[in-house]
């Protein structure tokens, strides 16, 4: 009986011919889309920082305007005037087109201009008398698509569209409703031309108290929470945003040495809707937006970098990334207020104020401060927007925030 020799079962060349086809087209319109999304994704980063600047500028030409004409019959409506007519010079600039069109000519359809007498609100039209506060937004820019409809055919994506609001008004010397904590500043390094402010530029992400086992600027069993009276009751309710204190550059704050992880965590986490240690919504309303990272951030002190998921975390202008992606920041918590304001976002606190996640805290001189309760020079003060609630433990106890709106730091 002889054998055979059978030769081995293989795919014939015109099917292996077939199968390369199709992985070349699957490669193929994978760059595609990547391509599209890259173009989409920066034409909309691009149309946001011109929307943002536009907005800036009016928001300053209304708050100049009304700074001049108080108790000027019909005052707010020549502060709306001027900020509108800004808006469109600037939308009317070179390189602004798309922008121009989208206004149309209707600059008080496409934009809400609103005064009050706080730089916390509220806000409305025509606003109280004493009104010095100029707020401009736009919740809804929407921009040309180039490949964003196939990201929407494939139920991938929303309408394409960016959002801004700014704020301005007079910058206090002497600012009240401070919240308990102390970021160290340079003292020469301010230049507000240039939007440096010791030491410190817009969209920084800093840590406004630190926790156990993190090194202090200003000496052991601090933690940049400063003694606005006894006890950490005064804490929990400074810190929620009900004691009133004043100070003015020059002169100087002292430091509260302690954790006081328990009451500086009730106080700050009502502004996230969350409550406890005697503390209610009543007294103490969240923001108008509460959302944070699906992960916290965390410290591990100087000079180690604050991380997110184990991964150093960089800041840029008030976007917030790690090498894996961008993070929830300061410019998406504005687009999201633009839209609570407007009264199109979605994720709105039924109950919230707006900007609870503003902190207003001293920037002082800490050289030659290593020791506990020590007396700091203030320099100025700074606008913070919180990124998330404070852990109610020793060793994580941290509070992590941007720096500054650009229109708001005050000097």
């Amino acid at each position: 009986m002889k054998s055979c020799i059978r030769p081995p079962l293989t795919a014939f060349p015109s099917r292996q011919r077939g199968a390369m086809i199709i992985l070349v087209v699957i490669a193929m319109a994978s760059l595609l889309l990547m391509g599209a999304l890259a173009l989409d994704g920066s034409h909309m980063l691009l149309n946001k920082t011109r929307l943002q600047n536009a907005v800036d500028a009016a928001a300053l030409s209304g708050a100049k305007t009304l700074s001049m004409v108080p108790g000027v019959t019909g005052a707010a409506s020549l502060t709306q005037t001027a900020a509108l007519a800004t808006l469109t010079l600037n939308a009317n600039a070179s390189g602004n087109q798309e922008l121009a069109k989208a206004i149309g000519g209707n600059a008080s359809g496409f934009a809400k201009v609103e005064l009050a007498s706080s730089v916390y609100g509220p806000f409305s039209f025509p606003g109280p008398a004493n009104a010095t506060y100029v707020r401009v937004t736009v919740a809804n820019y929407p921009l040309s698509s180039f490949f964003w409809g196939v990201f929407q055919a494939l139920g991938n994506g929303g309408n394409k569209s960016v959002a801004a609001v700014a704020t301005a008004g007079p910058s206090p010397t002497s600012p009240c409703d401070l919240t308990p904590l102390l970021v160290c500043g340079d003292p020469s390094k301010n230049n507000p031309a240039t939007g440096m402010f010791w030491g410190y530029k817009f969209g920084d992400l800093q840590v406004l108290k630190t926790a156990a086992n993190n090194n202090s600027a200003i000496g052991p069993g601090n933690f940049q929470l400063l003694d606005f009276g006894s006890g950490g009751n005064t804490v929990r309710q400074a810190l929620a945003g009900g004691i009133n204190q004043c100070n003015s550059v020059g002169s100087t704050v002292l430091t509260k040495p302690g954790n006081t992880v328990g009451p500086s965590a009730q106080g700050l986490n009502t502004r996230f809707n969350q409550y406890s240690g005697g503390l209610s919504a009543s007294d103490y309303p969240p923001d108008l937006v509460t959302t944070v990272n699906a992960k916290s951030l965390t410290y591990t002190g100087s000079p180690a970098q604050i991380q997110y998921n184990g991964q150093a975390v960089t800041s840029s202008n008030g976007n917030l990334s790690t090498p894996s992606g961008a993070l929830y920041g300061y410019n998406n918590w504005v687009q999201a207020s633009a839209g609570c304001v407007a009264g199109t976002g979605g994720g709105c606190q039924s109950n919230g104020v707006f900007e609870r996640r503003i902190l207003k805290i001293v920037i002082g001189d800490c050289s030659g401060k290593n020791d506990g309760a020590s007396s700091i020079p203030v320099l100025g003060f700074g606008c913070y927007f919180v990124l998330q609630p404070e852990a109610q433990q020793g060793n994580s106890a941290q509070i992590f925030a941007d720096f500054g709106e650009r229109d708001r730091a005050f000097r």
